[in-house]
């Protein structure tokens, strides 16, 4: 019997984390809209809801802690405990930058975008696309997925990069670009992090599946 409590309460950890999950995911969604719509009450929304991202990683913290003390847990339930306190740390951290590109939102002040927006969408749309399987394998704790999503992530460093090198050749040739220019580099910036964190949630995935701790390439 108090076994069944302990799976029970392990299983809403698990729920819990995935709750955090698609609120983060929702707040990246949000954010990436605002920013394509260049709309400063979509972006305070984002800002606004961060608190309750914070609030329900602490939650999920504590619970954590208070299965820890009273269960004793062993083996594959510590791990999973313990990964899942990884998880949601990375997770608040995805939820952050959010936040970050939709407080450059609010900096533009509706100013028209230039072109050269057009690669930062498309680094959003791979990792949305990341996100949404990280959830899946997470849900399934399916190893094989999530190691091919942490791969991913070299097409959004390989993104980043062209957008780099493209933004400063074409600040250089106009300076009229420096202003959006830069927001675009800081906001590439942002969701190249963004898919790194997605990178170690996915290892903590694995860690939980297997008990490996690898490093995803």
């Amino acid at each position: 019997m108090l076994r069944a409590g302990f799976e029970k309460e392990l299983n809403n950890l698990k729920t819990d984390a995935l709750d955090m999950f698609e609120r983060v995911e929702e707040a990246v969604k949000t954010a990436v809209q605002a920013l394509g719509e260049m709309d400063a009450a979509l972006a305070r929304k984002v800002i606004k809801q961060d608190d309750i991202i914070d609030l329900k990683m602490y939650e999920i913290e504590e619970k954590a802690i208070e299965l820890i003390a009273l269960q004793q847990p062993m083996a594959k339930d510590l791990r999973m405990i313990f990964s899942i306190t990884k998880i949601i740390s990375n997770l608040e951290r995805i939820g952050d930058f959010a936040v970050n590109i939709a407080k450059e939102v609010i900096k533009m002040g509706g100013d028209e975008c230039i072109s050269k927006w057009s690669g930062i969408f498309k680094m959003t749309d791979i990792f949305l696309g990341m996100m949404d399987k990280t959830k899946s394998s997470l849900l399934l704790e399916d190893p094989t997925l999530a190691l091919e999503v942490g791969r991913e992530d070299e097409f959004v460093d390989n993104l980043y990069r062209e957008i780099y090198s493209d933004m400063l050749i074409t600040i250089h040739k106009n300076s009229d670009y420096i202003n959006q220019g830069t927001k675009i580099l800081f906001v590439g910036r942002y969701v190249e992090r963004m898919a790194d964190h997605l990178t170690n949630i996915c290892e903590m995935i694995i860690y939980i599946a297997k008990g490996e701790r690898i490093e995803i390439d």
